[in-house]
């Protein structure tokens, strides 16, 4: 039931809001924004592998960091980062929908999710590329 009961009076403050009640300092909402689609990419992309049937590569520091250092870094980078990353987004998104409708329906979703997780893992590279070049950041080659 979603009706209103208006049989207590409205609460109304006796000294006004708290300034800021509620809300840490955490700088820049959008750098937040940043590290959620970052760490979100990387839990489909987790998926993805499963479905692929490979084992995803770790996430080392520098990769979790990544978005804090863009954010450091600023400027171009920064913003050809972020939209590499609403464009990875973009491929994710439908791609893991497709894979687990596909996987929900008893086909082998292999080879497409082969296919996608090559397709992240090069973006996610090229992404890493952008990092200033004291940011040791790039997957490791050998494991």
């Amino acid at each position: 039931m979603n009706a209103y009961s208006s049989f207590a009076p409205p609460i109304s403050p006796l000294c006004g809001p708290v300034p800021d009640a509620g809300h840490g300092d955490y700088g820049d909402p959008s750098s937040n924004t940043f590290d959620l689609k970052w760490s979100a990419l990387h839990d489909a992309a987790r998926v993805v592998a499963m479905l692929a049937g490979v084992s995803a590569e770790p996430t080392h520091g520098g990769m979790r960091d990544f978005p804090l250092t863009m954010r450091d870094a600023g400027g171009w980078r920064r913003d050809l980062c972020e939209q590499g990353i609403d464009d990875l987004s973009a491929i994710m998104e439908p791609g893991l929908a497709a894979l687990l409708s596909v996987h929900s329906r008893g086909a082998d979703p292999a080879p497409a999710a082969l296919a996608l997780w090559q397709e992240f893992a090069a973006a996610r590279n090229a992404l890493l590329a952008l990092a200033p070049p004291s940011a040791n950041l790039a997957p490791s080659r050998f494991a």
